[in-house]
């Protein structure tokens, strides 16, 4: 029987999801550019442990954000105490709850990035980002084994375009916007 995902058992997998989303940031060549995260995203398969989580991350911070994006029910957890990925510090979990797909590997998924610019389109986006690391062109033209998604997402009542690169490669994910999590939120209002 595996062992049910739980706040504890994410932190101790922090070491390892924080040792390959480095190595990834750095293979991309995000590493030094100066991005700010935003969030970090959790993947998990059934309500329940969906739940269970929401309860234990809600002793370490506050749900500022409880929006259905997709059909499913999407929280932002604002934590007391950020968690540090390398230079970084990450002050939000982004918990989704559980839609129709089932994830192979439930646990830290992806990490959000920042790259503040007016982008309103993901075609402005890419150019921004690839004006900053040249290097990308290839990788998203190419879909190398790096495997590139373009996005628009967005909850009922965002009022802020907030286009989307993500940069998938096996069981970890780095995406990349124009504007941070809590820009999104406080344009809902």
């Amino acid at each position: 029987m595996t062992e049910l995902l739980s706040h504890d058992r994410l932190l101790t997998s922090w070491p390892d999801f924080s040792r390959n989303i480095n190595h990834f940031l750095k293979q991309l060549g995000l590493a030094d550019i100066g991005l700010e995260c935003d969030h970090v995203a959790l993947r998990v398969n059934n309500a329940s442990i969906a739940d269970t989580l929401r309860d234990e991350f809600c002793t370490k911070g506050t749900i500022i954000s409880n929006k259905i994006i997709n059909d499913r029910p999407i929280l932002i957890i604002e934590l007391n105490t950020p968690l540090r990925l390398a230079k970084l510090n990450i002050d939000c979990i982004e918990l989704p709850y559980p839609g129709n797909k089932h994830y192979p590997v439930e646990g830290w998924e992806h990490i959000e990035l920042v790259l503040p610019c007016q982008a309103t389109n993901c075609d402005t986006l890419t150019q921004i980002l690839i004006e900053k690391v040249p290097h990308l062109a290839h990788i998203i033209e190419n879909n190398t084994d790096i495997k590139v998604k373009l996005s628009s997402p967005s909850g009922e009542h965002e009022r802020l375009a907030n286009p989307t690169i993500a940069f998938k490669k096996g069981n970890i994910c780095i995406k990349i916007h124009p504007n941070g999590i809590k820009e999104v939120i406080a344009s809902e209002f």
